[in-house]
């Protein structure tokens, strides 16, 4: 296969140090998975039917991901502002993350995934605490795909704490101010060992990023698509990849760079 050529106006400025402009899949795909409840409603079905086939759809994800070669996957289960949807609703939500950790994660850890939850557990319930926990451990040295599910978890939350840790170490004389800069800052965050989001996915059609990984996604590339998540595929993965790869990542750098200097 040629080798993609390499555009004049494109300035090679990432961090790594690779060219930006080369076609190659993401490290890190980010997922919001929205749209259960208006796939339900569109079907005249009651919500919780959409939160159901919403549990097969994340399946289909993860078994894509690994085919296509992702080595992290991050997805949005239920984030910190979802405690403001009725107490049924919530509780069905939790009842699926119980059945999905008892009936999946043996498969999961089987096919070499490592799991990893990030958002707040203060106050959730010590079972599912006990679940996740287990569920972290069980899957520890996996490296074929590092999933990490985003529960209780709010973009601004997570910042906020990392501040606070940092203001702790810095009350401490463990730090100094002048030692705070953007590296001191991602060193303190829930998974500081995953690399940013290379790319984001969001169903349903809706264009924001709902307080997700708010910090990580300055440079992230966004994916909206159309279909409800109960609808998500390999093909719509796939459909993603191939946007990603027509996508030029500049990360600050400028167009036309040589006839500006």
């Amino acid at each position: 296969m040629q080798e993609k050529a390499v555009p004049d106006n494109v300035v090679s400025t990432r961090p790594d140090g690779e060219d930006p402009s080369v076609a190659a899949g993401p490290r890190h795909v980010a997922v919001i998975m929205d749209g259960n409840g208006r796939w339900a409603t569109q079907r005249s079905l009651p919500r919780k039917e959409g939160h159901r086939h919403g549990v097969d759809a994340v399946r289909r994800l993860v078994r894509a991901a690994i085919e296509s070669g992702t080595e992290y996957l991050t997805v949005f289960s239920f984030s910190s502002e979802n405690w403001r949807r009725p107490k049924a609703e919530i509780s069905y939500l939790f009842s699926l993350l119980r059945r999905f950790i008892r009936q999946d994660v043996a498969e999961l850890h089987s096919a070499g995934v490592r799991i990893r939850v990030i958002g707040e557990r203060e106050g959730l319930d010590s079972d599912i605490v006990g679940m996740i926990e287990e569920c972290e451990k069980i899957t520890a040295l996996n490296s074929r795909l590092n999933l990490v599910v985003a529960f209780n978890y709010g973009g601004r939350t997570e910042i906020a704490r990392t501040a606070r840790a940092i203001a702790e170490k810095v009350a401490r004389g463990e730090l100094t101010p002048d030692q705070v800069d953007e590296a001191c800052f991602a060193a303190h965050m829930y998974v500081p060992d995953v690399p940013e989001p290379d790319m984001l996915i969001r169903t349903s059609g809706e264009k924001r990023i709902s307080n997700y990984l708010l910090w990580q996604m300055a440079y992230t590339e966004l994916v909206f698509v159309d279909e409800h998540w109960p609808e998500f595929d390999a093909d719509i993965y796939k459909r993603a990849l191939a946007e990603f790869s027509y996508r030029q990542r500049r990360y600050g750098g400028c167009v036309n760079a040589v006839a500006l200097a």
